[in-house]
């Protein structure tokens, strides 16, 4: 297992952009699939990107032309570039990790994640 911290959320005006990012420790020695998600209150977590260790990537409708999801094998970060923000992407945004092989995309679907942070948030105006 890692320990994941996300940082760099904040409040963003609509059409701006932010770059998530978030470090792992721990056993970062295993073949990591990444993920970010978000949730609003009263919501299930949603997947929004993936990227799985060979650096095949997933993503959800909604983030589909807007975010792009990025790692650096170094320094154990995984990424998120959200550009055209909508007031519709404010959430807490959360940072997921499973130590599995998948034989096609990377999942978005929490369940299959094992490895989580404690989230950051993002406001979109």
């Amino acid at each position: 297992h890692v320990q994941l911290v996300e940082s760099g959320g904040g409040s963003v005006q609509a059409g701006g952009s932010l770059r998530l990012s978030c470090t792992a420790s721990g056993d970062t020695t295993g073949r990591y699939c990444l993920g970010w998600f978000r949730q609003i209150p009263d919501r299930e977590r949603e997947g929004i990107a993936a990227i799985d260790v060979h650096g095949s990537t997933s993503y959800a409708e909604s983030a589909t032309g807007r975010f792009t999801i990025f790692k650096d094998n170094a320094e154990n970060t995984v990424s998120l570039q959200m550009d055209s923000l909508k007031p519709e992407d404010t959430a807490m945004y959360y940072c997921a990790a499973v130590n599995r092989r998948y034989t096609r995309y990377p999942p978005l679907i929490k369940d299959e994640y094992s490895d989580w942070g404690r989230g950051t948030q993002v406001t979109v105006s």
